[in-house]
């Protein structure tokens, strides 16, 4: 039993022995990376993703409806300003030209029918004038009844009223002729229309029809697509960028573009249309905004890919990675991102005493109050080793790209910034710690 208690005594006095040397031995440093503050050079960018376009594309629809007769262009082909590209059936508008054309003669028929009575009537109404004049210096000189007088004189009036109407008609008759003139046009037109060109020289890039099917079209409105012709000369990249970044994205700003298609090769591009509004369409569930972002692809950047057998490389709904560059800065101080993190920073805490008994007066003020209650406010900040020890340095930044971030204020070049592990920055590090800095390779490795 005495044994016993010497085992017990010896376990309690080892157990003091270490908690006394841990105590005096104090905290144990810990273990960081870090990295020198240096004057680099900086471009910030804005990463988007996307697709390949024609900055210029035309959708060839139709404005007769009827059944594709002839189909003379495939998917691919270069077509010249000017060329046939498809045939509609044009029966049914062969026929309205010739039902047109017809009532055209016949108007204009009409209009000789009814000039040839305005003659008649002319001549008409001179003989009942004559008739008129007589008449009345016989009834002047007493020589006729009053009855044969009005007569003649209600002769006159009738051939001089139907002269009248005959020229309203003409009138009416040459409107009618101008009006069926004008419907033989429009089906002049439609019958034109059956044949479709091409507006503009272009690539055929997409077709929607063939040979046989019919399509539909509407007066002053869009017609059945038929195909679209593109200048694949011209490509531009339209991505989607989002609401933060937007506005850091300015016309005319440099990109590197990156296309699936050609893996490793990067494409210069420029920045041509920056929306004005959100894209409304296709919008997530989680209900991210975003606008359109159009670059144009520099064609210099991409001669090494041009052949005559191909002489676009780029076809239209390719996916495309963008880096827009919005910023550049030279000669600054950076570090690198990880080094920079956020602390709360504690206001002094405002206290007032006063009065014959210098005891504290209590403030009822609501502003007063706010002023003597604790405040925080996030701020951006940095650890520099002091010479093993962890120094808390706030500062401010400026751009940044994806490897290193701007130094403002703060730092000065060769400052040994704390950069790693992430937890220890974010988190564990305060002012006045003790740090050991190893090497990234030491602090990463498996034994760690």
């Amino acid at each position: 039993m005495r044994k016993l208690y010497w085992i017990i005594g010896i376990c309690i006095a080892v157990l003091m022995t270490l908690i006394a040397f841990k105590f005096f031995k104090g905290e144990e440093p810990t273990e960081v990376t870090a990295d020198k503050a240096a004057k680099r050079h900086i471009i910030e960018t804005v990463s988007a993703n996307g697709k390949i376009q024609p900055e210029a594309e035309l959708k060839i629809t139709s404005d007769v409806s009827g059944e594709v007769v002839e189909m003379l262009v495939k998917e691919g082909d270069q077509v010249k300003k000017g060329q046939l590209l498809c045939r509609i059936k044009p029966d049914i508008y062969e026929s309205a030209l010739e039902r047109v054309n017809a009532t055209v003669n016949s108007s204009k028929a009409n209009v000789k029918t009814a000039a040839a009575q305005l003659a008649q009537a002319k001549a008409n109404l001179a003989n009942a004038e004559a008739s008129y004049t007589r008449n009345k210096k016989l009834f002047d000189q007493n020589v006729i009844s009053q009855q044969e007088f009005d007569a003649s004189k209600a002769s006159y009036e009738a051939a001089k009223a139907n002269v009248d109407g005959l020229s309203e008609s003409i009138k009416a008759s040459d409107y009618n002729v101008k009006s069926v003139e004008a419907s033989l046009k429009e089906a002049n037109s439609n019958l034109d229309k059956t044949y479709i060109y091409a507006p503009v020289d272009g690539t055929v890039s997409k077709l929607n029809v063939e040979k046989g099917e019919r399509v539909v079209g509407v007066q002053g409105l869009q017609g059945t697509e038929i195909l679209r012709l593109a200048n694949l000369n011209e490509m531009e990249a339209s991505v989607e960028v989002n609401e933060n970044d937007i506005i850091r994205i300015h016309k005319n700003d440099t990109a590197i573009i990156e296309v699936d298609a050609y893996i490793g090769k990067k494409f210069r591009g420029i920045v041509t249309e920056v929306a004005n509004s959100a894209n409304t369409t296709g919008i997530s569930i989680d209900q991210v905004t975003n606008f359109v972002v159009k670059i144009r692809i520099l064609r210099e950047s991409y001669l090494d890919l041009v052949t005559d057998i191909n002489p676009a490389p780029f076809r239209p709904g390719m996916s495309a990675n963008v880096e827009i560059q919005t910023m550049r800065a030279s000669n600054i101080i950076t570090i690198p991102i990880p080094c920079v993190t956020t602390r709360s920073g504690d206001t002094t805490n405002i206290k007032q005493s006063f009065g014959d008994d210098d005891e504290a007066v209590v403030v009822k003020d609501e502003k007063q109050e706010k002023l003597n209650n604790k405040k925080e406010e996030i701020k951006e900040c940095v650890f520099i080793n002091n010479n093993g020890v962890a120094k808390m340095v706030y500062v401010t930044t400026g751009i940044q790209d994806n490897d290193y971030i701007e130094i403002k204020s703060g730092i000065k070049v060769g400052d040994e910034v704390i950069s790693g592990p992430y937890g220890a920055v974010s988190k564990l590090l305060k002012d006045g710690k003790k740090i050991n800095v190893v090497d990234k390779d030491q602090l990463f490795s498996e034994k760690k």
